[in-house]
């Protein structure tokens, strides 16, 4: 599975097929009066573990039983296009970029409320691995469906807060 030759600055909300909402915070904001760096990584997890809950995986429990594996962050990359605010509507998009043997990347794209270009966008990817050995193991079946189902599906934009979704 391979994403659309577009840079993801230049993708819009509707090229992804998962969104959660957050509302920018005080405590997330620095002297600068925007979003402090170190919080985008926190959006992009909060979402990445939603995005797990709409693919049918409980985040944490992406463990294979039979084979004792999990995931590993290995890469996050972010690229920062413009500024986020204090009370600011956002949505940190999410779709699987690839998946291969034993890695899978996600990308995301933040937009505030009602724009089409992105604020930041970026790129983590994950390795299966060992849980006790952490040695790099192949991606479960089961799992690799799930992904891409959930990459594939009617898009869903939700509200972690209250579930709500659109």
């Amino acid at each position: 599975m391979v994403a659309e030759a577009r840079t993801l600055s230049e993708t819009g909300p509707q090229d992804y097929p998962f969104a959660c909402q957050f509302r920018v915070r005080y405590s997330e904001i620095d002297g600068q009066l925007i979003v402090f760096n170190a919080h985008y990584l926190t959006y992009y997890d909060t979402a990445l573990g939603e995005f797990f809950r709409h693919a049918g995986i409980v985040y944490g429990e992406a463990r294979d039983a039979d084979s004792d594996v999990d995931f590993h962050t290995v890469r996050n990359l972010i690229d920062y296009h413009a500024p986020v605010r204090l009370d600011e509507l956002i949505a940190v998009h999410v779709r699987v970029g690839r998946i291969g043997r034993s890695s899978i990347s996600f990308e995301v794209a933040l937009f505030a409320e009602d724009e089409d270009r992105p604020r930041n966008s970026g790129e983590v990817v994950w390795v299966c691995a060992g849980i006790g050995d952490h040695r790099s193991r192949p991606i479960p079946d089961h799992l690799r469906v799930r992904f891409e189902a959930a990459n594939t599906g009617p898009r869903l934009v939700i509200d972690p807060v209250s579930r709500a979704s659109r």
